[in-house]
């Protein structure tokens, strides 16, 4: 028994070197051949749900996806070419968005329309190669991938006819999600850090895991032959399904009074908790995101009115209240333009209240491309478990009808800046609004 114990210790302790030993992050590049990993059609024979559930998650199109295709070989590679400091950056974004193709060192990679293995974006075998992080510090794709006959999971002593399976305890661990989903910038900038927000927030003190919500377990089999056992759903819920991004932030709302003057001023005040997100939402590409509330009167008549928040004076707040002044004049450096003067910075109702944290370049204008970032702006992002109190101070307008008056807010959410998804041409799919939520409030105006 005492012999059996210290071999498996040896055992363990050996393959912890071996791990360790093995490139990781921007050493990794150029160190495998895309034949080193099995294709997802192979998977799909034995998995057919979780392939299917994949197939139509981001995982899957991590490089194809339009956005993200514009955005590389529109905007990184045009740059990296006019300023190779930018180089290894651009060929970063591959490690977590085409690693095979990183690994291969197959860069920048074909473009999608001719179907190369890069295509496969986040594929079945490159997770399930996955032995360690480096250092226990998840960021810049520094998972440690050892592609072979050994795909490794979070269940001990399961068997299959295709392959070996082998319990690793780093799926049990949210710094496999945050090898991509932290991101360290050539300037040293933080452009995402979702699983650090986790790890600073109240979940992760409760142990519930990124895992938990973005691949939930339900009963099932994990493939055709498999026993019945709870499965982790391989969905990844996120930003892209709107079911995942409503209601996500509880409103509530009130006005102090119920009956104004027709003279009067109304006070209303809104409350914003992050009532599911274990991370700050918006989250991950903050860059690209916009979150916004509207707020909107409609009195007895029919008459609509645009009611703008007010202001809390804090530093950088200018960046949270929507204006119609430009930014993103940075592209230049990508596009080789000359005299460009920017795009409209957020595109949404001027006086309407943003929960984002902006990103600047050299010449502190906003920015999307994150590599291109020097410095982040105020965080005014809504974290896990956090209330954001916003208020709306409105003087009765002279053509107010008498009687009641419904004032509705509605927290909008963007996956890219309208203005800039025009202007690049990227498909309108990518800027559609999703409505995260919406509620009500009455008050009477009299004479």
């Amino acid at each position: 028994m005492y012999k059996k114990l210290l071999f498996i210790l040896l055992l363990s302790f050996t393959f912890g070197q071996e791990k360790e030993a093995l490139p990781a992050g921007e050493h990794a590049k150029n160190t495998k051949k895309y034949s080193q990993y099995e294709k997802p059609e192979v998977c799909q024979s034995c998995h057919t749900d979780i392939y299917q559930q994949w197939k139509r998650a981001m995982m899957s199109q991590s490089f194809t996806h339009h956005w993200d295709e514009i955005e590389y070989f529109d905007l990184a590679v045009p740059h990296a070419k006019n300023d190779p400091n930018f180089k290894e950056a651009v060929d970063g974004c591959n490690g977590c968005h085409a690693p095979l193709s990183y690994l291969a060192g197959d860069l920048p990679p074909p473009r999608p329309e001719e179907g190369s293995r890069a295509n496969e974006g986040v594929s079945c075998d490159l997770c399930h190669s996955i032995v360690g992080v480096k250092n226990n510090d998840p960021v810049n794709f520094n998972y440690i991938s050892s592609p072979g006959r050994i795909k490794y999971g979070a269940k001990p002593g399961l068997e299959s006819p295709h392959h070996v399976t082998e319990y690793n305890p780093i799926y049990e661990k949210t710094e496999l999600c945050g090898s991509c989903h932290n991101e360290r910038n050539p300037f040293g900038v933080w452009v995402k850090s979702t699983q650090k927000e986790w790890e600073e927030g109240p979940y992760s003190q409760e142990s519930v895991k990124c895992f938990d919500c973005h691949m939930p377990g339900a009963i099932g089999r994990s493939a055709s032959m498999a026993k019945i056992d709870t499965v982790a759903q391989h969905v990844f819920l996120g930003a892209h399904k709107p079911a995942k991004l409503r209601g996500a932030i509880e409103l509530s709302m009130h006005c102090r009074e119920s009956e104004i003057p027709y003279d009067g001023t109304a006070l209303i005040q809104i409350e914003l908790f992050n009532a599911k997100a274990g991370h700050k939402i918006p989250t991950g590409s903050v860059e690209d995101r916009i979150l916004w509330l509207h707020v909107e009167a409609r009195d007895s008549k029919g008459n609509t009115y645009h009611l703008k928040v007010d202001e809390k004076g804090f530093e950088g707040e200018k960046y949270t209240i929507a204006s119609d002044e430009l930014a993103y004049q940075d592209f230049s450096d990508a596009l080789g333009l000359e005299d460009f003067e920017g795009v409209a910075r957020d595109g949404v109702p001027v006086g309407d209240r943003i929960f984002r944290m902006p990103y600047f370049d050299q010449n502190g204008n906003m920015t999307i491309m994150q590599w291109n970032t020097r410095e982040l702006g105020v965080d005014y992002r809504i974290g896990p478990r956090e209330t954001k109190i916003e208020t709306y101070s409105w003087p009765m307008p002279r053509d107010i009808a008498f009687g009641e008056v419904e004032v509705t807010a509605t927290l909008n959410y963007q996956k890219l800046v309208k203005p800039v998804a025009e202007y690049l041409d990227v498909p309108e799919e990518e800027s559609e609004i999703t409505v995260m939520n919406k509620v009500s409030t009455e008050f009477e105006v009299y004479e």
